[in-house]
């Protein structure tokens, strides 16, 4: 028997234990002074949140679901918790995770109408002064019209927009879909909670929707 190194261990004669440790310190003297092994990088699973006919990611980064319940209904509105670290930007991952069916009533399918409630723990260190959310069916792309999400655009008059943070709201359309809350605070290390509907008549298996923390600009 030859080693690596081409050392015969056929004419010195050693029991088969003292072989096996020979062989180990042949391979050890092949490998270069002072390497070793990098360790493997796995990267951690995405968590999946499922509610209703919809689920719920955080992919995307810069924040953390820890929670979601409820169908969608007016009656029983779908709920996301959250945490943000920061006071940047984040972006929410929605998909449709039963058939497509727009305006059903049964609970069977994705109808297309969300009822929702976000409520998020500010975790930045920062206060907020206005939050912002922002539909989009394309990633870093606004929402227009034609594509049939907004946040209930039809309604002028909307009665279930609203938060246990701020006080009033604005609307923004064309070419964008936004929902921004203002004259309120959210404090570092307390939540806030918004309502809101949205609603998409040419219903997507996914959409985003873009959360904005304000501060202070003064």
């Amino acid at each position: 028997m030859r080693t690596p190194s081409g050392f015969s261990l056929t004419r010195f004669p050693l029991p088969p234990g003292r072989i096996c440790r020979a062989l180990l310190l042949a391979l050890s003297l092949l490998a270069p002074v002072g390497a070793h092994a990098e360790p493997v990088k796995v990267a951690e699973p995405v968590k999946v949140w499922a509610s209703g006919a919809y689920s719920f990611s955080d992919e995307l980064g810069g924040f953390h679901i820890t929670g979601t319940s409820g169908t969608g209904t007016k009656e029983d509105p779908l709920i996301i918790t959250e945490e943000l670290n920061s006071s940047t930007p984040v972006t929410l991952t929605i998909r449709t995770t039963k058939p497509i069916q727009p305006f059903s009533t049964n609970g069977e399918f994705a109808n297309g109408i969300l009822y929702m409630r976000i409520e998020v723990l500010n975790n930045s260190g920062q206060a907020w002064v206005e939050f912002q959310f922002e539909l989009q069916e394309i990633p870093n792309q606004a929402s227009v019209f034609g594509d049939g999400l907004s946040f209930d655009q039809r309604n002028k008059t909307p009665d279930n927009i609203w938060s246990t943070a701020y006080a009033d709201f604005d609307r923004d359309f064309e070419p964008y879909d936004r929902l921004l809350f203002k004259n309120g605070q959210i404090d570092p290390l307390k939540t806030g909670s918004f309502e809101f509907l949205i609603t998409d008549y040419t219903p997507r298996w996914t959409f985003y929707v873009v959360q904005d923390p304000r501060i202070p600009t003064g």
